[in-house]
């Protein structure tokens, strides 16, 4: 299976009080807190964690993209994928992903992949996201409603872009061009993987299922949360005669490794609490659109959710551990965050994906505000006591969903 090292670029500097007087860290979170010198030192320490785990042998460095958001600075992604394909050396590129129905033309992101594909030596990973209701209704005033129809005439754009050899017009509902012409082509032929993320949408099942993309379950709350969805995944490839394949499924977890358990919750325990009562901060009114979703999509989800959240005495833990109210131990025995000795995260890390049958797990190293020596401590132990241990789950399976300009790059720097 493949590892790939993945952060929010969470600003890590917002202020003790900031729960109390801040119901949103996305859409009109105040500028005034965010102070550039700061933001400076911190995309610094993201690049170099970054570039570490490239040394440290992960299968790529994944990279997204958020608008007006505390809890990931990153409004344009292929900057951050540009940087580190020039920087880097093996790590594939992963991008999840770009917003393809906020760039006016769409022809701008195939250009900019197929850019970053050259720069890297054909190491990049498409991610053709859809978007949140946060970025795209709320940041980009994009109708909900046309959401899916937009991202579809983008998607082909795109696709036609890096595949056809002479220029073409195109003549599409929301994108008119007389010349589509892109230079340069990327490398991969004929074109990147290209991967979709997704939060359970029916649709979004669909259009992976058609194409045979890697779909991935991009969620923060872990295995018994996600295991109603996930199944429900595999439940509705397997009805379609899809292929079964666990490298085209990646999955989000959070993973904190110290030399013992005990250790783990005294090193990570304050970038975790950060992480979820301040950057995870999304009221209501951000959280859906009308029209965001479709009425059998919205009744799925209500399905999944009363599967997957479980009720305390204290009420819903899904809903707590957002508000960052849970104590680091119920993050952990919940599997929001897997954290403990390298047996500890071994053990947990093959329950999960053996379970959800992962064969891309996208591995969240560095968490909150948690500081770039202890970020590339965890990194360290689990590039070295912990990936070794799991590359044999899913051996038996050809990897179609990941760059063929890796194994060209690992070639070169032997």
């Amino acid at each position: 299976m493949k590892f790939h090292w993945f952060a929010e670029v969470t600003y890590p500097h917002l202020p003790t009080t900031f729960a109390e007087t801040n119901d949103s860290s996305w859409v009109d979170v105040p500028r005034s807190l965010a102070d550039p010198q700061l933001v400076k030192k911190m995309y610094d320490a993201y690049l170099n964690e970054y570039q570490y785990a490239d040394e440290m042998g992960f299968d790529s460095i994944a990279v997204n993209e958020h608008h007006q958001y505390a809890g990931a600075m990153t409004p344009s992604p292929n900057l951050f994928a540009a940087i580190l394909a020039r920087n880097t050396q093996k790590a594939s590129i992963l991008i999840i992903g770009d917003s393809i129905i906020l760039y006016n033309p769409p022809t701008r992101v195939a250009e900019e992949i197929a850019t970053i594909d050259v720069i890297s030596g054909g190491r990049v990973i498409a991610g053709l996201v859809l978007g949140t209701p946060m970025d795209a209704a709320y940041c980009y005033g994009m109708p909900p409603g046309q959401l899916r129809a937009r991202w579809q005439e983008a998607h082909d754009l795109i696709l036609r872009a890096w595949r056809e050899p002479e220029p073409f017009s195109f003549n599409g509902e929301y994108t008119q061009l007389r010349y589509v012409n892109s230079w340069p082509q990327p490398i991969q032929k004929p074109n990147p993987p290209i991967w979709v993320p997704g939060g359970g949408s029916l649709e979004t099942w669909e259009l992976t299922n058609k194409y045979n993309y890697c779909y991935g379950h991009l969620s923060f709350s872990g295995l018994s949360k996600a295991k109603p969805v996930v199944d429900g995944y595999w439940e509705y490839v397997n009805s379609q005669n899809g292929d079964m394949n666990p490298n085209r499924f990646a999955f989000t977890q959070i993973v904190c490794v110290s030399e013992t358990d005990a250790q783990a919750e005294k090193e990570y325990k304050e970038g975790v609490e950060y992480f979820y009562r301040f950057a995870q901060r999304v009221p209501r009114r951000f959280a859906s659109a009308p029209g965001y979703q479709s009425p059998r999509s919205m009744i799925h989800a209500a399905d999944l959710t009363r599967q997957g959240a479980r009720v305390s005495e204290r009420g819903n833990d899904l809903q707590l551990a957002r508000s960052g109210q849970l104590a680091f131990k119920d993050y952990v025995d919940q599997g929001f965050v897997i954290a403990g000795s390298p047996a500890t995260v071994r053990e947990k890390l093959r329950e999960l994906v053996k379970s959800l049958r992962i064969g891309q797990l996208i591995c969240m190293l560095q968490v909150g505000n948690l500081g770039e020596e202890q970020t590339n401590k965890n990194t360290h132990l689990f590039a070295t006591e912990v990936m070794p241990y799991l590359r044999d789950i899913w051996s038996e399976y050809e990897d179609q969903w990941t760059p063929q300009g890796r194994a060209a790059a690992l070639a070169t720097a032997k």
